[in-house]
């Protein structure tokens, strides 16, 4: 009996001093106003730099899978992405470890749900065309396109610029 009683005991204190010692890792405060790529410094931007001209093609094509466009930071100091869904399309459920994520909708309707982790409890809905949603920093979140014969597309913006997606 005491030799159970000290077994408990001593894997209960290894548990919370190992836990004390668990890294905890976060993005650093942000000092500048924007990033600049590794490749430039601030002496050789210009204008150019505050530009994306990628999303162009994202809106008025056919959409026929899910695809996601990016200005990520390799091209832009921000992260700003187009989500295409055809019919059915999924983004499958996600978290950003590092930022919040604002979905706004372009064209048509998406089913959008997030987890709660500390009540365990999933919250869902139906958005529309002008509709905003907010995903909190880490939480894990989808998107469905439950219209299996109309495409949808939504404007999702990340608040870093190295959200990170597991």
């Amino acid at each position: 009996m005491a030799s159970c009683l000290t077994k408990i005991v001593v894997v209960f204190v290894v548990a919370i001093l190992t836990s004390s010692w668990m890294a905890q890792a976060g993005d650093p405060y942000i000092l500048t106003d924007f990033i600049v790529p590794k490749d430039q410094t601030g002496e050789t931007m210009d204008g150019n730099f505050f530009i994306f001209t990628g999303m162009h093609g994202s809106f008025g094509s056919i959409i026929t899978n899910f695809k996601v466009t990016k200005a990520n930071k390799a091209k832009f100091p921000a992260l700003l992405a187009v989500l295409q869904f055809s019919g059915t399309g999924v983004n499958p459920p996600h978290t950003h470890p590092r930022a919040v994520e604002l979905l706004f909708m372009v064209q048509r309707n998406l089913q959008v749900g997030l987890r709660d982790t500390s009540t365990n409890k999933v919250y869902t809905r139906t958005l529309q065309f002008g509709d905003l949603f907010l995903f909190p920093k880490g939480l894990v979140h989808y998107q469905y396109n439950c219209d299996w014969n109309k495409s949808a597309i939504a404007v999702s913006a990340i608040g870093s610029a190295n959200a990170g997606t597991v």
